[in-house]
């Protein structure tokens, strides 16, 4: 399996990879994008089977990369993993479609709980 990482942070996306692995995830193909135009341009190259994205970023943002995806029809699960956790930034990301949203800081308990229903592990 495939999953994009995006986020404007290469430390975060190094961190996200890394819980992923903590997680029981080692198996994965990992792909990383700087921002939303940047994983706009992966996804249609080489689409992945999973998007972790932070909300905000320079250029596009999180939400804006799911709403230009929406727009495109694309179907891959999107998720956030983010600072942004407030009630109204949970209803906007589930009302756009985003099929989770993990806020940070994070563990590997966490991510193993949420992408268990996404993810093989291996």
């Amino acid at each position: 399996m495939k999953v994009l990482i995006v986020d404007d942070s290469s430390a975060m996306r190094m961190i996200v990879r890394r819980t992923l692995r903590e997680a029981g995830y080692g198996n994965l193909e990992v792909l990383q994008a700087g921002d939303g135009n940047e994983a706009l341009a992966a996804i249609h190259k080489d689409p992945p089977d999973l998007i972790f994205s932070d909300w905000n970023m320079p250029n596009k943002s999180g939400i804006e990369l799911l709403e230009a995806l929406n727009e495109e029809g694309c179907k891959i699960p999107f998720g956030f993993v983010t600072t942004e956790s407030s009630a109204e930034m949970r209803a906007r990301a589930a009302q756009t479609g985003a099929k989770f949203l993990i806020t940070k800081p994070f563990t590997a308990e966490i991510f193993a709980k949420v992408l268990d229903a996404f993810l093989k592990k291996g």
